[in-house]
């Protein structure tokens, strides 16, 4: 009889490991999904860097170092988005695409400041129809980063509380990072009207 109880004592404890342990993994899902979405936006947003310096090549000819910044720093992100996107759970490769994210930011608001002198290239209906597209893109990364935030909150606060603390620690569920801007500038929205 006490044989009976025991296992039945163990079976219950193993059950309920089970439901930490699939909680765990579900939100951990959740955070590999958000970040997928705001890689499907920033994918979208590095396809238009391109676009957008063609067409302003034309008029910026004596801009040439601030164009090749805008790719450089374009392809330096994109970089950044293929290894977070290998593990969106290392906080070191998260940390890595915010920082490419930021540069990126700055020397896209190089970009447009510079823009503003060529009345010509604002008048483009190339440039504003581009324009418009990564204005959109902007919000829908925005949108994307505040979701992932949500799941990476969710998850964290789930594999920090006790008891589902013991199981994340030994079955190595790491700690997801927050999509956060550090530089001041980064803050401060992309300047895209024409």
């Amino acid at each position: 009889m006490t044989t009976w109880i025991v296992l039945g004592i163990l079976a219950v404890l193993i059950g309920y490991l089970v439901v930490i342990y699939n909680g765990l993994v579900t939100l951990r899902n959740r955070v590999k999904n958000a970040f997928a979405q705001i890689d499907v936006q920033l994918q979208r947003r590095y396809d238009l860097i391109p676009n957008l310096v063609e067409t302003a090549k034309g008029y910026m000819q004596h801009e040439r170092e601030t164009l090749e910044a805008v790719i450089q720093a374009r392809n330096q992100a994109q970089a950044a988005a293929r290894r977070a996107e290998g593990d969106p759970a290392d906080p070191a490769a998260i940390q890595a695409l915010v920082g490419a994210e930021n540069v990126l930011g700055g020397t896209l608001g190089r970009f447009f400041a510079l823009a503003e002198a060529y009345p010509d290239l604002k008048a483009n209906q190339n440039m504003m129809q581009l324009q418009e597209e990564l204005a959109s893109t902007e919000n829908r990364i925005a949108f994307s980063r505040q979701a992932y935030n949500d799941a990476a909150t969710a998850y964290n606060i789930k594999r920090e509380q006790f008891p589902d603390v013991l199981v994340a620690n030994n079955f190595g569920f790491k700690a997801a990072e927050q999509w956060a801007l550090d530089d001041t500038a980064a803050r401060q929205p992309v300047k895209v009207s024409f």
